[in-house]
């Protein structure tokens, strides 16, 4: 099991792309000026990337996805300071951000798929959903989260300008119904 860097939450992203190379992006609920891609805790001694599927399907409603590639290393953001106090009050816990490991799944199904109510195991996270290209997701999304999200795009570039005849964007991954 990856241990996550002391002091933060342990968490998943997922930078689910599709066929176009434009990334799943969601509008929350709680704030209208905030776009994010799907993230969620890890519990203690879950597979991390069990974990990411799990957030997909429980943020999204998302199973027809293929796994492409895990970052090499856990990225971390703090909690605004402002927000700190609040979130920890409701988890019960002192994290002074969070620590995340990120996966990148191709979206292989159709949009109709997509449901911000996710799997009905949780209560719903996002009211709006976009494919945004991936300077785009930097843009929107909250100060505190933009160095995290310009590291992943970095880290998946790869596979993000990759054209088919590469085959790193191509179905012979793993598929995650």
């Amino acid at each position: 099991m990856e241990t996550s860097p002391h002091g933060y939450r342990r968490n998943v992203g997922i930078c689910l792309v599709n066929p176009s190379k434009k990334i799943f992006t969601a509008l929350r609920i709680n704030r209208s000026d905030t776009w994010q891609m799907p993230q969620g805790g890890a519990d203690e001694g879950e597979d991390l990337r069990h974990a990411a599927i799990r957030e997909l399907r429980e943020e999204t409603g998302v199973t027809s996805a293929e796994f492409l590639a895990e970052a090499p290393f856990w990225l971390t953001y703090d909690f605004p300071i402002q927000d700190r106090e609040i979130i920890n009050r409701r988890w019960g816990t002192n994290y002074k951000g969070q620590a995340q490991k990120w996966f990148l799944f191709k979206f292989i199904g159709k949009d109709e798929e997509i449901n911000l109510l996710g799997d009905g195991s949780e209560k719903p996270e996002f009211k709006d959903w976009s494919w945004m290209l991936p300077e785009r997701v930097v843009e929107l999304a909250v100060d505190s989260k933009k160095p995290v999200y310009e590291q992943v795009i970095k880290i998946f570039d790869p596979y993000l300008q990759a054209d088919d005849s590469e085959g790193k964007f191509s179905a012979h991954n793993e598929t995650i119904l």
